[in-house]
């Protein structure tokens, strides 16, 4: 697929360790779009308990850029470098960052799992925010359903299976 140059395309960068929010605050001063998601968690200290924002993927951050101003997100502290697939620096569909920003709008206890199993049935949505999206069941526990996003390789767990029907082959 060819791109123009003024196309932006999503793309996902790693980080140095514990830098994601920092990073993320460097490209925005940088004047490149980005997106870091966020999750909020509640810490238990001794004295109190807090909730905090913390990164909802450990190392990375979503960068939207042309593919004339690419290389520049990497000499940007903190970025290590491109995650690649297939010897390129992978695009993320626009869709799936959407997806996730609105998942993690609508949903305050959300947690993430790496996916290391075969996938299963395919599924479509049939209520709320993911409405007709299909995708594929990972694993059903009790109330609740992983719903894989493959570009990604995670699983956000916090469906209600009476949401969703199967599709036909």
């Amino acid at each position: 697929m060819k791109y123009k140059e003024t196309d932006k395309l999503w793309y996902v960068v790693y980080t140095r360790p514990r830098w994601e929010k920092r990073v993320a605050e460097l490209l925005t001063a940088a004047g490149i779009e980005n997106y870091c998601p966020l999750n909020k968690v509640t810490r238990q200290w001794s004295d109190r308990e807090k909730t905090i924002l913390e990164p909802f993927f450990k190392s990375y951050v979503f960068v939207c850029v042309s593919e004339s101003r690419k290389w520049d997100v990497t000499y940007i502290p903190g970025v290590v470098n491109y995650i690649h697939w297939l010897g390129k620096p992978a695009i993320i569909p626009n869709a799936e960052i959407e997806l996730l920003k609105s998942f993690l709008d609508a949903h305050d206890k959300v947690y993430l799992q790496r996916l290391n199993i075969e996938t299963g049935k395919k599924i479509k949505v049939t209520k709320g925010i993911f409405l007709n999206l299909e995708g594929t069941v990972v694993a059903l526990r009790g109330k609740k359903i992983q719903i894989q996003i493959p570009t990604l390789g995670i699983a956000l767990i916090a469906m209600d299976p009476d949401n969703v029907a199967l599709v036909s082959a």
